[in-house]
């Protein structure tokens, strides 16, 4: 493993002791799952070659998927994909009236990523390179820049709120050429959906709407058009927790967002998107549940179901669910590995534990929780971290005397907290 800076050591060290994903550094920890990371690859390059892919990735909790999706975003982000991402919550989900599926766009927009800028925020950037290479192409063919812009603004039009859309850029253009900042403020927040009313819309920029809840799926439409207009190769929206809609006690409420998720479901696999691609982490209880998940929905369920002859070990990565596989005893081992050399940036001198120490962790957690210990590995992780962050702070610590000590919950105990955690979200 090649020498980590020690701000990224500390990231990850930091997240992985909390049993939650680190937001730098993947490449460092990643194993395993070579085969669902294929399949999402070849997704990535369909979107990229102006085609459109939606993808289920089901996993019990703790099992990786939260990683597993940053690890695709950051492929797209390789791939020059621009990617958009968010956690569905109480009050964030794909269909609402209450504004809850405009705060899932806002969220998702404020997270926006190009290569150049992985950690979000990158609306702006992407904004204004349109608007520059607008200007230069203006210049270089002596023509104006409004026609230029109107030019290559002209395949939104024919889309759903594609002429207000437009017109929120060309004031962004004009803000640019004036020095106007608040008008240009006024564009992006426009753009990240964060005016309530039209009334107010309207008193700042030259529109008649603002993106509602009802407009969020079109929306992420226009956006896929504009970024490859922009110069990138495409869109890929990434949502998370959305066993969420599962946890909705209101049968409308579910259905309508499953409706939803039909009709970006039926656009995709019809080919009638372009330039985009949906990636959606879930539990098995979101997708299997004939009562509350998606299987509860007939029309998704027919479109969902698994391929009756991927069976006996048999596996089929061509469906739009993809399930996650559990990490075998040697992704385990090579896991904790790279997790100690993150510890010891990239040093091998200054590893806390022999490769002795991996094997018996190992086999401590296969008597303490069997199978599931790489099942669901997330406690796993977190105990080993915790171990190495207590050999570290302690010099001269035996790791033999701390390892009969360390006791990983299981994840069943979780997945029960979760079932409790149980909210009413009504309309």
């Amino acid at each position: 493993m090649n020498a980590i800076r020690r701000k990224d050591r500390d990231l990850i060290v930091q997240a992985l002791s909390a049993g939650v994903v680190p937001r730098v550094g993947l490449r460092h920890i990643q194993v395993g799952r070579s085969r669902e990371v294929e399949a999402l690859v070849r997704d990535i390059d369909r979107i990229a070659d102006a085609g459109s892919a939606m993808r289920f990735v089901i996993g019990e909790y703790g099992a990786g998927k939260t990683f597993f999706l940053n690890l695709v975003r950051l492929i797209a982000l390789e791939r020059k994909l621009v990617t958009v991402h968010a956690d569905l919550a109480p009050d964030r989900r794909i269909h609402a009236t209450g504004g809850q599926a405009r705060g899932l766009y806002a969220e998702a927009v404020r997270n926006m990523a190009t290569r150049t800028r992985p950690e979000g925020g990158a609306l702006p950037s992407v904004v204004e390179r349109f608007v520059t290479d607008c200007v230069r192409e203006a210049e270089d063919a002596g023509s104006p820049v409004e026609r230029v812009i109107d030019r290559r603004l002209a395949p939104l039009l024919d889309m759903l709120g594609g002429h207000d859309f437009a017109c929120v850029l060309k004031a962004y253009w004009r803000a640019h050429e004036d020095g106007d900042d608040a008008l240009k403020a006024a564009a992006l927040r426009w753009l990240r959906a964060e005016f309530p009313t039209k009334t107010e819309a309207r008193q700042a920029l030259p529109v008649r709407s603002i993106i509602g809840d009802a407009d969020v799926y079109d929306t992420f439409k226009l956006l896929s058009g504009f970024v490859r207009i922009a110069g990138y190769a495409g869109l890929l929206v990434v949502f998370d927790e959305l066993v969420n809609l599962y946890k909705l006690q209101s049968a409308q409420a579910r259905n309508q967002n499953y409706e939803q998720i039909l009709r970006m479901l039926n656009d995709v696999l019809q080919g009638n998107v372009e330039g985009l691609g949906f990636v959606l982490g879930g539990t098995p209880d979101f997708l299997l549940d004939s009562r509350r998940g998606l299987y509860s929905y007939q029309a998704l369920q027919s479109r969902l179901a698994e391929n009756s002859f991927a069976t006996e070990g048999r596996i089929d990565m061509t469906g739009p669910v993809l399930r996650l596989q559990s990490l075998s005893p040697e992704d385990l081992l090579v896991l904790l590995s790279n997790i100690r050399s993150v510890f010891a940036l990239g040093d091998p001198a200054a590893q806390l534990v022999p490769d002795e120490a991996l094997t018996a962790f190992m086999e401590h957690c296969n008597r303490r929780i069997g199978e599931a210990y790489f099942r669901t590995p997330r406690n796993t992780i977190k105990a080993f971290v915790q171990l190495l962050a207590v050999l570290e702070q302690n010099p001269g610590t035996d790791w033999r005397e701390l390892i009969g000590g360390v006791t990983p919950e299981p994840e069943e105990a979780e997945e029960a907290d979760a079932d409790d955690e149980l909210v009413d979200l009504r309309l």
